[in-house]
Parts: C-alpha cells; sequence; structure tokens
C-alpha cells in the first residue's frame, strides 16, 4: 500500500487530529510529527482522523506531518517479557533508562524484547510432523521458574520442513513450515493486536480456586482459576495491599501486574518490592515469573487507556501456552478517567457523571477475556487447558459504590470484595467487608476446596459466616440496651464471632508467617474456633456461666495460632484442643458444683422452716 502523508489540523491534549489520512482503519498506529510520537487512531470522519497519543504532545502544531502504519496497536510476543518492567504500550521501561535516562524520552522507539539476547531452543516436534496455528513447537527455558513455549502463530498451518535445537535470539528462524501458499519461516516473537482476544478452542466452566493464602478470600469468599473479581473501597482502605498480596501469594504460574494511573510511589514499592520477594513454592525470587506494566498518573492519558489491554494480551499469550495466569489491575478506576478525557476531548455526548456511553461495554469485553479455557493449540499432541484470572481494583470517589465503573465492574464479575473504611481505621487488615461481599463461585468451588482443606472446610465457612451475620443483629441491641440484658447464649455467639474476626479474618501482611495462610491451616483455625463454640454451648446447658467462659485462658493460645508455622500447626492445635476440653470440663464440674451446693442450701433451709 503507497504510505500517504497526513497533516495535524488540531491539537488537543493528548489528541490530535490529523487530514489527508485516507487508507487508514480505526485503531492503526501513527507516528505523529517529526519527533514521531507514537499515536492510535480512534475515530475516523471522512479523511480526517483523530489520534489518541500516547505521549507529551507540548510543542506539536497544526501543518506538522502524520506518518500511518496501517498496523494496529500490537504487542511483541516472545521470550524475555518476563522480569521486565513495561510502561502502558510495552516500551522496556530499563533499557529506556540505560538509553535516555530516567525521563522517558518522547519518540523513543526501543523493542519489547531484547534482539541480542541468545535463547537456548528445544524442537518438541520433529520434520515432517503437522502444525496448527496455537500448536507447541518447542521450549525455551525463560527463567528457572518457566518454560517458554514457542507456539506457530496465527493463520498458519502445514508440514514441518525444518527444526533444529540451537541457541537463538527471538529474530531468527527457528522452524521452517510449508503451507498451502509456501514455506513460512518462524521465528520465537510473534506481534497480537492488543484490542483483539486470542482465539480459543472451548471455554471451560471454573472449578479449581486460585489460592491466595488470605484467609477471608480463601474460606468465604474464593476466586475460580479463570474467574473475575473486583475489589472496590476507598481511599485509605488497603486495595493496593490486597492487590500486592494476591500477586505474591497466589498459586498462579504467571503473575501480570498493572499499575494503571497508580501513585508513582506505590509504583516504586512495587518495582523495588517484587525483585526481593520469593516465590513460595520454589524459594526463587517472584520476579521469575513476574511481568510488570508501569502507567503512574504522571504519565500521559492516552497510556493508561492502553495499558490494561496489553497486561491482558500477555497474559492470553502465557494462557495458550498452558498455565494459569493472575492478572492484577489497580486500578481500572484510572482506566475509566482516561477513557473519558478522550472522550470528551473527542466531544462524544457524555454519559453518567461524563463518562463515555460504551463504559459499560468496554469494562465488560476486558473482563471477559478472562477465563479457563482448551487452549487452540496441542503441546506434544495433547490438547492444553490454560487459566486467565482477572482481578481488578476500583477506586471510587469518597467510597461510593454506586460510581458508574463499579456498577458497570459488578454487572460481569463474579467476586465482590468491598473494602470499608471503616474497617481500616480499626486496624482490621484485610478491610474486606464479611457482611458486604460475595463469591458466586463458592458452590462451584467446594469440592475442590474439601480436597484441600477437609470436607467439614466448606460447612464450616458457612456456620462461621452464619455467626458474623448474627453479630450484626445483636449489635444493633447491645448499642440500645447494652451486652448485659442479652442471654448467655446470645453473648457467646458475640465472643465466638468476636473470635472468627480477630483470630481468623485479621491477617498481617507483613508478618513472616501470617501473610500466607494454607487451606490445611485456615480448616484447623477455624475448626478450633467452632470447637471452642460447640463445647462452650453445652457448658452453658449444663450451667456454666458466660463470664468465666469469655475469661478461659485457652483462648489467648487460639488467638495466636495464626503465627505458628506449618510445622509447628498439628502439635499446636492437639495441645489448644486437649487444653480447651479441660477447662470446659472443669467449669462444668465448678458449676454443677456450685448448683448442688446451692441446692443443699436451700433443702437445709427448707428443713429448718
Amino acid at each position: 500500500m503507497e504510505i500517504k502523508t497526513g497533516t495535524i489540523v488540531k491539537v488537543s491534549g493528548p489528541l490530535v487530529v490529523a487530514s489527508g489520512m485516507t487508507g487508514s482503519r480505526m485503531y492503526d498506529m501513527v507516528r505523529v510529527s517529526e519527533k514521531k510520537l507514537l499515536g492510535e487512531i480512534i475515530q475516523l470522519h471522512g479523511d480526517e482522523a483523530a489520534i489518541q497519543v500516547y505521549e507529551e504532545t507540548a510543542g506539536i502544531g497544526p501543518g506538522e506531518p502524520v506518518y500511518p502504519t496501517y498496523e494496529p496497536l500490537s504487542v511483541e510476543l516472545g521470550p524475555g517479557l518476563l522480569e521486565t518492567i513495561y510502561d502502558g504500550v510495552q516500551r522496556p521501561l530499563d533499557l529506556i533508562q540505560e538509553r535516555a535516562g530516567y525521563f522517558i524520552t518522547r519518540g523513543i522507539d526501543v523493542p519489547a524484547l531484547n534482539r541480542e539476547k541468545r535463547w537456548h531452543f528445544v524442537p518438541l516436534v520433529k520434520e515432517g510432523d503437522s502444525v496448527g496455528q496455537g500448536d507447541v513447537l518447542g521450549e525455551v527455558q525463560e527463567t528457572v521458574l518457566v518454560k517458554h513455549r514457542i507456539m506457530v502463530p496465527r493463520g498458519i498451518s502445514g508440514r514441518v520442513v525444518k527444526i533444529a535445537a540451537g541457541d537463538y535470539r527471538v529474530i531468527d528462524t527457528v522452524a521452517v513450515v510449508q503451507t498451502e501458499t509456501g514455506e513460512k519461516r518462524l521465528t520465537m516473537v510473534q506481534r497480537w493486536p492488543v484490542r483483539q482476544p486470542r482465539p480459543v478452542r472451548k471455554k471451560l466452566p471454573p472449578q479449581y480456586p486460585l489460592v491466595t493464602g488470605q484467609r477471608i478470600v480463601d474460606a468465604f469468599f474464593p476466586i475460580a482459576k479463570g474467574g473475575t473479581a473486583c475489589v472496590p473501597g476507598p481511599f485509605g482502605s488497603g486495595k493496593t495491599v490486597i492487590q500486592h498480596q494476591l500477586a505474591k501469594w497466589s498459586d498462579a504460574d504467571i503473575v501480570i501486574f498493572v499499575g494503571c494511573g497508580e501513585r508513582g510511589n506505590e509504583m516504586t514499592d512495587v518495582l523495588m518490592e517484587f525483585p526481593q520477594l520469593k516465590d513460595p513454592r520454589s524459594g526463587e525470587p517472584l520476579m521469575k515469573r513476574t511481568v510488570l506494566i508501569a502507567n503512574t498518573s504522571n504519565m500521559p492519558v492516552a497510556a493508561r487507556e492502553a495499558s490494561v489491554y496489553t497486561a491482558i494480551t500477555i497474559g492470553e499469550y502465557f494462557r495458550d501456552m498452558g498455565y494459569s495466569v493472575a492478572l492484577q489491575a489497580d486500578s481500572t478506576s484510572r482506566w475509566a478517567e482516561a477513557m473519558r478525557e478522550i472522550s470528551g476531548r473527542l466531544e462524544e455526548m457524555p454519559g453518567e457523571e461524563g463518562y463515555p456511553a460504551y463504559l459499560a461495554t468496554r469494562i465488560a469485553e476486558f473482563y471477559e477475556r478472562a477465563g479457563r479455557v482448551v487452549c487452540l493449540g496441542r503441546y506434544q499432541g495433547k490438547d492444553v487447558e490454560g487459566a486467565l484470572t482477572v482481578i481488578g481494583s476500583v477506586s471510587p470517589p469518597g467510597g461510593d459504590l454506586n460510581d458508574p465503573v463499579v456498577q458497570a465492574t459488578l454487572r460481569v464479575v463474579k467476586v465482590f470484595w468491598s473494602l470499608e473504611d471503616k474497617l481500616a481505621f480499626q486496624r482490621h487488615f484485610p478491610a474486606i467487608s464479611w457482611l458486604r461481599s460475595y463469591s458466586l463461585y463458592r458452590d462451584a468451588t467446594a469440592e475442590a476446596i474439601a480436597k484441600l482443606a477437609g470436607t467439614e472446610f466448606p460447612d464450616n465457612t458457612r456456620r462461621a459466616l452464619s455467626l458474623l451475620q448474627k453479630e450484626a443483629e445483636l449489635e444493633e441491641i447491645v448499642r440500645l440496651v447494652g451486652k448485659d440484658t442479652l442471654s448467655p447464649e446470645d453473648r457467646l455467639i458475640l465472643e465466638t464471632a468476636r473470635s472468627v474476626r480477630e483470630d481468623f479474618l485479621h491477617q498481617n501482611a507483613f508478618h513472616d508467617v501470617d501473610t500466607y495462610t494454607s487451606f490445611k491451616k485456615q480448616a484447623a483455625m477455624l475448626g478450633v474456633i467452632l470447637l471452642f463454640y460447640e463445647l462452650a454451648q453445652k457448658a452453658l446447658e449444663q450451667g456454666a456461666d458466660i463470664d468465666e467462659i469469655e475469661r478461659l485462658p485457652v483462648r489467648e493460645r487460639i488467638a495466636r495460632l495464626k503465627f505458628f508455622t506449618e510445622d509447628e500447626l498439628l502439635d499446636a492445635v492437639k495441645s489448644i484442643e486437649q487444653q480447651l476440653a479441660e477447662e470446659m470440663s472443669r467449669l462444668v464440674g465448678a458449676s454443677q458444683g456450685v448448683f448442688a451446693s446451692r441446692t443443699r442450701g436451700r433443702e437445709e433451709k427448707e428443713e429448718q422452716v
């Protein structure tokens, strides 16, 4: 196609309008002005194109040229993605820092994948084999934790005529495939348009939990592998800490963390902390299976809008290899605000609170790319299953859950972790409300969770949630007439619910042991708390005093159970259960002795009378 140069006619912040763009299509990439700023066409009207520019447009004016590429915004996919820190349009920030210093130079063009590094390619097919799109040709040991599977690009199928092991750069030919239209030379890198979902053969129902090690999530509001979750909450309620915890401890094979419009200091914490974190399963640095996308609030607003698409496309790529991928988006509110700003500059008709009318559609399209799937290609002749889990935090103004972004998100996700500033101010973390949150994956994952935690665990979590709901009802009475007016049975419910809240749900993200809890330990902790409730109920029936039950010494040991390691857990639980039974028996015996003494005293008085 003949490349024609357009001309800028208007500049409005990140929005540039250019004429003479005949032949260009929606979402094509362009280079704006002689500085070659990266931009994307988001509106066409005749031969005029509205372009959102991913870089600062200061100093650009009418009359300057626009160079079309006739290609959509795409990402490079291949070995070298892991351990890399990208901006919103997949420019490697570490390489930019080496070349241009601490600030991104406008118009800088750095390839997303290292063109000089050599990777050892091990073929998994041989010459003469037939392959189709998505099939795995071979493997590269990208990090000590992840084998990168080199797949046949889309639209290519045929017979392998040449393939060999060796050390290659990502742009070197590793295989030659004979197709109907001739020979195709395949490299280890492929490009994919970010706004187009990668195809799959079949979607599967979510059945397996994404183990996070966060007790309130795993026990009460689990998320399935391939599921979607929303974490809304006001400023200071701990959204970012929750996202960091899930990124660190979830049992996904690959973690993708995208900071979409977040404060620079928060992204700095992530960039400095992740390389030092140890993967709980292997002991290796967590960065060995992580991709970071940093798009801070001072970066161009248009790149913020693209960053979530960049992240989810990389996530789909690793999913197609057969891996379980967890994508953390923090926060989608900033993404929606970027859409609102661009929409305003396009002079589109605003919807609710100024957001574009297509806000809900864009949010739904984003979350619908999650899922547990049968991948398009095959691995060593077998079908491949992969999962992409998407967890997005939302920052509604003032914590208002009626915000359009929250409501549009809740319509498409199946897990709602509602963060409350009231809990955060009480120093209860994670500040997830057990009364307002929900998970629609509880029943689907119950069987798999029962295998991990024991058959009693799903029922125990329901009982604990029921106690917390009863506590909320009783607190209304306590506020009106005081705790002393309650029956001993109701006071026991309050005490047990307090133990569930403080000893089980409260979790210290910065404690070496408490930061992560396995399903086995969660089941043991909750089982001990509910055992206390059962024994206390029986003790009350036999005349025990509720005040004495509340002051039992064993309760201090129950509270400290969260700080025991896995190796110490079994002995600690047995010891606590034994002490609990002994103290309850002693309490019942003492109460029966007092009861017998009072009865004898009454009888003696009656005889005297």
